[in-house]
């Protein structure tokens, strides 16, 4: 029950004598009361106010920036996860076409963002073309769309992009497949910079074309470009576009660097195909090289790092764990490993002295990071054994809950551990994919090479409830 308070009044009658000296103490008395009266109204509403932000943040979720999440690391911090999904599948918020491509999708402040690729279309007097496309989150909406030309010509798996854009401070990063680099403003899609590596540095396009995504690293966003005179990556200002440093000789692989962000001594870690690299992203000053040559220049899985330990899995080659100095600037191999451990493009997960990785042959698979024993696989369960098995791994939340979106196109809500895989719920969302999906709000945003969805993971009731 609400109890209306009754505020004084801003102007008085005028008093009848000259001096109402009990009249002015009694009003003051009754101004004492009414203030307390204001005071502790106030109070309850800054409280509600409070309260009301407490529940809103407890039911908002991370946005997705850029490749693998708002960590770059395949963690989420979503919503409270579900104890299943519905038996008829995950409802279906909006769909919309898109063009061909395999590069993931991001959400960042209200808005999905996407490249694809469509081919020449002599009929329709329509180049080819590669574009940046950005939606409404909420309802699918096209924002708007950045399309400039390329020319495929005989590059293998040639249906699109390969990089996911990245998403930071109001400006959107893409690399398109050929090599076209380009800054957007994320409001209007107009461009703010841009860079074609194969005009200008003489890149060479490897056979599947560029895929690592660009890295910000403060002021600056990293290439992986392959160009040559020592330009293998590349640091650009991220405000003009003006190259700040190179890095490295070695060809174009398809890995996404990561970055180790120590206070004193942040350090960039790179896969290329003849080796891994660690790279001071200040200068791009290399302090050391471990070599891991790979068949066919296949250094597409991101690395991870924990515990002193920078991971990488390679198709044929196997496993490597290469423990760092505590200052990044040393590096010696801790461990490798070549029989059960073969990963391909979809980057490992780490918790708690473990990692879970798509294994070739066997599947999703449960190892030691320090030793690298094997201790379980799911005999191929979360996605199908084939030439080029693929699911995209997330962790959803700190209790071992896990978003694995597969090659077939199917969301699967898992529980991963040492003890096993436990599956708790599979919907089919879209069309064979190899694209990484986001996560963000309520909802995971998929692709394929015709369709963009985006479906609710939790109902708004139940997110609502979880925040009270």
């Amino acid at each position: 029950m609400c109890r209306r308070v009754q505020l004084p009044q801003i102007m008085s009658p005028m008093p009848s004598e000259p001096f109402p000296v009990r009249g002015l103490i009694g009003g003051l008395y009754r101004f004492r009361r009414l203030s307390r009266a204001v005071w502790v109204v106030s109070l309850l509403v800054v409280w509600l106010l409070a309260a009301m932000a407490a529940t809103s943040n407890c039911c908002r979720a991370e946005d997705w920036p850029r490749w693998r999440g708002p960590r770059a690391d395949g963690t989420w911090s979503g919503p409270a996860v579900p104890a299943s999904w519905p038996e008829n599948g995950l409802p279906e918020l909006w769909r919309r076409p898109v063009g061909g491509g395999y590069s993931g999708v991001i959400v960042a402040s209200g808005r999905v963002y996407v490249t694809d690729h469509l081919p020449a279309d002599s009929e329709a007097d329509q180049p080819e073309v590669e574009r940046v496309l950005c939606f409404d989150a909420a309802t699918g909406d096209d924002l708007w769309t950045h399309a400039y030309q390329v020319a495929y010509g005989e590059l293998d798996y040639g249906s699109g992009p390969r990089a996911a854009p990245t998403y930071h401070g109001g400006l959107l990063y893409t690399l398109g497949a050929m090599g076209h680099v380009f800054c957007l403003n994320v409001r209007s899609g107009e461009t703010v910079w841009s860079h074609d590596l194969v005009a200008e540095n003489r890149a060479t396009i490897p056979e599947w074309g560029l895929a690592a995504s660009p890295v910000i690293c403060g002021d600056r966003v990293v290439i992986h470009s392959g160009g040559p005179s020592g330009a293998c990556y590349m640091a650009l200002d991220r405000h003009t576009g003006e190259e700040l440093w190179r890095a490295g000789d070695d060809p174009a692989g398809y890995a996404t660097p990561i970055l180790i962000d120590r206070s004193e001594s942040p350090l960039l870690v790179a896969w290329s195909p003849l080796r891994v690299l660690g790279i001071d992203p200040a200068d791009g000053a290399v302090h050391w090289r471990v070599p891991y040559e790979v068949t066919y220049g296949v250094s597409i899985a991101t690395p991870i790092y924990h515990e002193g330990l920078v991971f990488v899995s390679g198709y044929w080659e196997g496993s490597k764990a290469i423990r760092l100095a505590d200052d990044g600037r040393r590096a010696e191999l801790a461990w490798e490993e070549n029989r059960n451990l073969r990963g391909l493009m979809s980057q490992p997960l780490y918790r708690e002295g473990h990692v879970y990785l798509l294994d070739k042959h066997h599947g999703l698979t449960c190892f030691e990071l320090t030793t690298g024993r094997k201790l379980w696989d799911d005999e191929n369960q979360a996605t199908p054994r084939g030439r080029n098995p693929q699911a995209s791994l997330v962790w959803w939340g700190s209790e071992g809950h896990t978003l694995i979106f597969n090659s077939e196109g199917q969301l699967i809500l898992a529980r991963l551990s040492p003890q096993g895989y436990e599956e708790l719920s599979r919907a089919d969302i879209i069309g064979p994919s190899w694209a990484h999906p986001a996560y963000a709000g309520r909802a995971a945003f998929a692709r394929d090479d015709t369709e963009l969805v985006a479906v609710e993971l939790v109902p708004e009731s139940q997110a609502a409830s979880a925040g009270r």
